[in-house]
């Protein structure tokens, strides 16, 4: 097995044990588009790991400095010390998105939660947004969807936020300030709009379409906050099996 064929399979791997949504959602991608989205999705579970590796937020702060630099060096054809370096270097011009992601992450690093709604915004896109605008671009989406991908990674980031609560809160790491009822609801339906802006784009056709496909829960789940805010701090937003895979095979063939 080549040095690439090597690092995608470990790529491949570190998603499935440490991203099992998004592994499943890859796997119903076609396959000749798998190999440009394992690098990334890998390399963003390092960098979403990386404020967690430490009660030292200066400590954590420095792991996401090594991506940050590793990166920017993946931008000048240099491969990373990590056995996920020669696949990402096989996606230099979109993995640069992921800088952004580890510059945002400095905030988890700190107990402090984010201060507001527009803080909230601005980080989920800078993380989630970013994510899957990187996606979008290793598979060929034209620069005319960055707004609509952007605005569909940011929405489906906050459903994952809101399902990490109960565990963040539990670390006392609550995302943001407020967490009433009634804040929850108004950051739902802001998400809920944003999956429509998305969904009715022009631009957001083909492979940008693939890209959104590990967000396939994202619109259940913010209707459902909607619906009933309380089920956030109960962990209710977890959907069944059958749910989970009736809506993955929608969400394959381009129902978002």
């Amino acid at each position: 097995m080549s040095d690439l064929a090597t690092s995608l399979h470990a790529c491949a791997e570190a998603v499935r044990k440490g991203d099992p949504d998004r592994f499943a959602a890859t796997m119903a991608t076609p396959a000749p588009l798998r190999d440009r989205l394992w690098p990334l999705y890998a390399a963003n579970l390092e960098i979403a790991r990386a404020p967690w590796a430490s009660s030292e937020p200066m400590v954590a702060e420095m792991r996401l400095q090594w991506w940050i630099d590793a990166l920017e060096g993946v931008g000048e054809g240099r491969e990373p010390p990590h056995e996920i370096g020669p696949a990402l270097v096989q996606v230099a011009a979109p993995a640069r998105h992921l800088i952004a992601v580890a510059e945002a992450r400095r905030a988890d690093c700190w107990p402090e939660p984010m201060s507001d709604a527009s803080a909230l915004w601005a980080y989920l896109d800078q993380t989630a947004g970013s994510v899957y605008w990187a996606g979008a671009e290793a598979l060929g989406a034209d620069l005319q969807a960055e707004v609509a991908v952007r605005a569909f990674g940011s929405a489906a980031g906050l459903a994952a936020l809101l399902q990490a609560v109960p565990e963040l809160v539990a670390r006392a790491r609550a995302p943001v300030a407020d967490l009433s009822h009634e804040a929850l609801a108004a950051y739902a339906r802001e998400g809920l709009a944003r999956l429509d802006f998305a969904r009715q784009s022009r631009a957001l056709k083909g492979s940008a379409r693939v890209a959104l496909i590990p967000g396939w829960q994202a619109r259940a789940q913010l209707k459902r906050v909607c619906a009933a805010p309380e089920t956030v701090a109960a962990g209710g937003l977890e959907r069944s099996e059958f749910s989970r895979r009736v809506g993955l095979l929608r969400a394959a063939f381009g129902a978002f």
